[in-house]
């Protein structure tokens, strides 16, 4: 039996730089380090996803237990554990809904002229137009380059291959939906409330699985008790 530790990446960039921590998810991705180390966490394998909000996270974890004088293994990279790419989602789809649906053609021109403002709220937050888009995306609706929603998942469950031998405690840098399809997983959920999941998930949270038998069980879900400062929690 294995324990898995998921920790989403911290705060990331503004949309059209989202694959970047902000310097908000740097300060979180030190506290969450510097929580565990503090508490004497040892892992046994710690992995990273490959995008560079997951890397910058496990990093930042890594420097945390070094200045605290505790071991923690070197991130290694397993690209199963990325999220998926909703830019690339976005240019597929959005267009085809546009010419489709004249409500969400209002809400896409709103959300890319609210996005060419950095300070705009809508870039910590999820809009209408993101919900359709990505639920098109689910459904299948439009075919598109993007990876699909199902390579996506059998991608993301290839990690549960890739750690069936594995023994002790292990750490995993990743994203929200990855660990939304770990709780699909773990408690057989339909894929709208494996995004619901996912979209409740607080940057820099916590959520741990137990592997048995080849079999995925949740043990807690999105603790952010790490973070004394309120203006650490944030989902976006």
């Amino acid at each position: 039996m294995s324990s898995l530790y998921c920790f989403r990446h911290g705060q990331a960039g503004l949309r059209d730089d989202y694959d970047t921590l902000s310097e908000t998810g740097r300060r979180q991705a030190r506290a969450l380090g510097e929580f565990l180390a503090g508490r004497n966490m040892t892992f046994d394998a710690f992995y990273t996803g490959g995008l560079n909000r997951q890397r910058q996270t496990a990093l930042a974890i890594r420097d945390a237990y070094r200045a605290a004088g505790v071991e923690i293994p070197e991130p290694v990279t397993d690209t199963n554990w990325n999220e998926f790419d909703l830019g690339a989602v976005y240019r597929g789809i959005a267009p085809r809904l546009a010419a489709e649906d004249i409500e969400f053609r209002r809400e896409y021109e709103a959300l890319e002229r609210e996005s060419a403002d950095a300070g705009s709220a809508v870039h910590r937050r999820w809009t209408a137009a993101d919900v359709a888009v990505v639920r098109a995306w689910i459904e299948g609706r439009h075919a598109c380059e993007a990876e699909s929603w199902a390579a996506f998942t059998e991608r993301v469950r290839r990690g549960l291959d890739a750690l069936a031998a594995a023994k002790g405690r292990i750490a995993i840098s990743t994203s929200a939906t990855p660990i939304g399809v770990w709780m699909g997983l773990a408690l057989r959920l339909e894929n709208r409330y494996i995004m619901r999941a996912a979209g409740a998930l607080y940057n820099a949270s916590i959520s741990t699985f137990r592997l048995r038998g080849g079999e995925v069980h949740l043990s807690t879900f999105n603790q952010i008790g790490h973070f004394a400062d309120p203006s650490l929690v944030t989902f976006r």
